[in-house]
């Protein structure tokens, strides 16, 4: 017979497994790609966790074991993970993406690149102008640019009399993307901010399952009119907006 000691002894095994399952905890993370490694969103689908990367690729968000964290960005194909017992013992996971490739028409205008850097500088005879960085003085006491900001401007400066480097990045499409990603990022702080203030107020007005949150704020984003309307700073006008965009939200679920 079973003695009453290892009936105890299984009992609370099992009791402290499903508390261990069921546990949330903070996973410290890092990403790694090709190029920018900022402001990449990760996304807990499971238990309705949202954060970005730093400018180091790193970012802490809460899980449990089985639950599904997805990495995502315009640039990258977007990753599900999987949190497994490992990861949650660990602490810790490393991410790397995969860039989204769009091919784009070979395009070629005046002098070839060879691929030799130096060599190219010099033959294409754009000149950068010395800044105040380049002193090591502050030349711009204003907001500061974000990484995707300072890399559209100098996709669209240059010297010289036809400044080649922004015909260019105009051509492949570079300044075309720099300008969509800078867009795709002022919407999603936007998205935080609102989300931050006005989430429980909406919620308790009008329900709407927490797995599904996320998903109708991203629904709420693509309509033309939230960008504008969130730079008002008025929270009765967006609530407003957000009750109206909660009942399309719910009709078009129903109807999927």
């Amino acid at each position: 017979m079973i003695k009453i000691k290892e009936v105890t002894f299984l009992i609370l095994s099992f009791v402290q497994f499903g508390y261990v399952f069921s546990q949330s905890t903070e996973i410290r993370g890092k990403v790694s790609a090709s190029s920018d490694i900022d402001r990449i969103h990760v996304i807990n689908k499971t238990a309705n966790k949202f954060t970005i990367t730093n400018d180091d690729g790193e970012f802490k968000i809460s899980a449990s074991i089985n639950d599904t964290i997805l990495i995502s960005a315009i640039q990258y194909k977007p990753l599900e993970v999987v949190v497994t017992p490992q990861i949650i013992q660990s602490k810790f996971i490393t991410v790397d993406l995969v860039d989204e490739i769009t091919e784009l028409d070979e395009v070629v205008v005046g002098k070839i690149l060879t691929g030799d850097l130096l060599s190219d500088i010099e033959n294409s005879e754009v000149k950068r102008e010395i800044n105040f960085y380049d002193l090591g003085i502050p030349g711009y006491t204003g907001k500061q640019k974000t990484q995707s900001e300072r890399r559209l401007h100098e996709a669209t400066s240059g010297g010289g009399l036809v400044p080649l480097t922004p015909i260019l990045n105009w051509l492949s499409g570079r300044t075309k993307q720099l300008k969509g990603q800078i867009a795709r990022e002022n919407i999603d702080i936007a998205m935080r901010e609102v989300m931050s203030d006005l989430s429980e107020m909406l919620f308790d007005i009008d329900n709407l399952e927490e797995s599904k949150r996320v998903e109708f704020f991203y629904f709420v984003t693509d309509d033309p009119k939230f960008l504008p309307l969130s730079k008002l700073n008025n929270d009765f006008q967006m609530l407003e907006f957000l009750q109206q965009k909660l009942e399309k939200f719910k009709s078009q679920i129903e109807n999927d």
